[in-house]
């Protein structure tokens, strides 16, 4: 079952409450995202790290109701 972009968008700012979150379905099939992350807590973190926040907030989904999620994340200017 897909997962929708609202419930993507409600785990990620769960876990990192500050980060601007911008969700975009790629394929208009609910099973392939973009997802674009802007968060404090990414300061003087390397990108690797950064995504692993990110995917630990999705608690287990990737790969099972979330198919593919292209990642960016940021450290606000």
């Amino acid at each position: 079952m897909a997962m929708a972009a609202a419930e993507i968008e409600k785990l990620i700012r769960e876990a990192l409450p500050d980060a601007e979150v911008t969700i975009t379905d790629l394929a208009g099939d609910g099973d392939h995202y973009s997802a674009h992350v802007v968060s404090p807590q990414f300061a003087g973190k390397p990108r690797v790290a950064q995504h692993k926040l990110v995917y630990e907030a999705l608690g287990g989904r990737m790969g099972g109701e979330l198919h593919a999620l292209q990642l960016t994340t940021a450290v606000p200017k």
